[in-house]
């Protein structure tokens, strides 16, 4: 079985040779801090060799409690924020049909997400949604505090408890949480709901291949195996002990290290199969969050091609050149679709007559690499085989592990987020939160 390939050449034209040898030379010290965990952050790291762990035991509970949720319910809220949902979302968005929320006949739920934003008529319309429905809930959240996902959990279960009877909402919920402390592992143990644990040693946007991603990805009908012996294989090719000519994730952190120094700034996630758009939010938000802090840190942006060549593709052609792109490709496509001759050809089209869509989109990806390389960007390239769990997992890992390798390139601790609490102690303070007195007295002679 082929593994994903990553392809640099298409920036070596934009780079100094001096720039890619300095951060060679520092890989293997970075490889060393993550393995020994000499680094800053080490104690938030359980994500490094969890596909290798995880166990058949604990596959087969968190199937069985995805089997419970999909024949007891019509639709299953995810309820959580950053790490806690983007992760699942990526995964079930890029392998489920993209027309999946209007069948009609179905073996697994819809699944749905709350909690990841503060927006009244969205949770308005999602609880109208839900009336009469037969929903159940996965709660995740270390603390049980957070505001959003807590405030949406809190909406949606007394909906439940209401609807279905407060016995009957118990089987419907489930827990993702601290093993021993916080607010949701001590509710989820007076309600008697079934939890699974989120290790204190992972972080929530490297959490995806933990029960914070397994479960909704197991409840939306997805083989969950598969993606965590994907996550494993790649894994083994990035370990510590590969050279670094057969380490993709040391090349990629390598690569995008030393665009960076040479004065790339802004790095495009892009990619051309549309179902691929959770993938580049979640990825958004490991190397965002990871990377982004001391004032240092390559800004993580993203775009759908051939969709957003018609917006962001002129700033892309021509803009301020700041910027490189990573390509994510997806070599096969899972369905054949032929485009037509027509008699008329008003369109001017019928010279595709007979051939794949699929060989129109790899044109159009091939012809925007060459314009934006002759146009000034760097192109980087991620090639998958084709969309499926073994290779979403090798995805996954292979990200992650790039991205705990390139923070420490930066100097930066990738596995803390203080900027993160910055506009929490604001909007506590507006909202007067108890506790925050002196704050709120603070900010409101601000605002005056």
């Amino acid at each position: 079985m082929n593994d994903i390939k990553l392809t640099i050449d298409k920036a070596f034209g934009f780079v100094t040779p001096e720039a890619v040898a300095s951060c060679k030379k520092e890989v293997a010290e970075s490889l060393e801090k993550l393995h020994k965990g000499t680094g800053k952050g080490n104690d938030f790291l359980g994500w490094l060799h969890l596909p290798s762990s995880i166990t058949d035991e604990h596959l087969s509970d968190l199937e069985a409690t995805a089997k419970i949720l999909r024949e007891k319910c019509e639709v299953v809220v995810v309820v959580g924020i950053g790490g806690s949902y983007l992760g699942a979302r990526a995964v079930i968005d890029s392998l489920a049909n993209s027309f999946d929320w209007l069948q009609t006949e179905r073996k697994s739920p819809v699944i749905i997400y709350a909690g990841q934003n503060i927006g009244e008529d969205y949770l308005y319309e999602l609880q109208e949604l839900l009336k009469n429905k037969k929903f159940g809930i996965i709660s995740i959240s270390k603390s049980g505090t957070t505001t959003e996902p807590a405030l949406a959990f809190r909406l949606l279960k007394t909906q439940l408890e209401e609807q279905q009877g407060k016995e009957a909402a118990k089987e419907l919920i489930v827990c993702i949480t601290d093993k021993a402390r916080g607010a949701l592992r001590t509710l989820a143990t007076q309600e008697g709901y079934k939890t699974f644990v989120i290790e204190d040693n992972i972080g929530g946007r490297f959490s995806v291949l933990s029960p914070v991603g397994l479960l909704p990805i197991a409840t939306a009908g997805l083989d969950i195996r598969q993606l965590v012996a994907g996550a494993a294989r790649m894994e083994e090719v990035c370990s510590d002990t590969t050279p670094y000519e057969e380490n993709p994730a040391a090349q990629y952190a390598v690569i995008r290290n030393a665009l960076y120094r040479s004065g790339k700034k802004i790095e495009i996630l892009v990619n051309f199969q549309p179902k691929l758009h959770y993938v580049s939010e979640w990825w958004k938000q490991l190397y965002g969050e990871s990377e982004g802090k001391e004032h240092k840190g390559i800004f993580p942006a993203s775009v759908d091609f051939t969709t957003d060549l018609h917006s962001m593709g002129q700033w892309i052609q021509e803009g301020e050149r700041t910027i490189f792109e990573t390509v994510v490709s997806v070599k096969e496509a899972n369905h054949t679709v032929l485009f037509p001759s027509n008699e008329a050809n008003l369109d001017g089209l019928n010279f595709l007559a007979g051939k794949r869509v699929d060989d129109v989109n790899k044109m159009a990806e091939l012809g925007t690499m060459l314009a934006h390389v002759d146009g000034g960007v760097p192109n980087l390239k991620v090639e998958m085989p084709r969309l499926n769990e073994y290779y979403i997992g090798e995805l996954l890992y292979f990200f992650e592990k790039a991205c705990g390798i390139s923070g420490y390139l930066l100097g930066v601790n990738p596995f803390d987020q203080p900027g993160v609490e910055a506009y929490k102690k604001n909007m506590f303070a507006l909202l007067e939160k108890p506790g925050y007195e002196e704050a709120t007295k603070a900010i409101r002679e601000r605002l005056k």
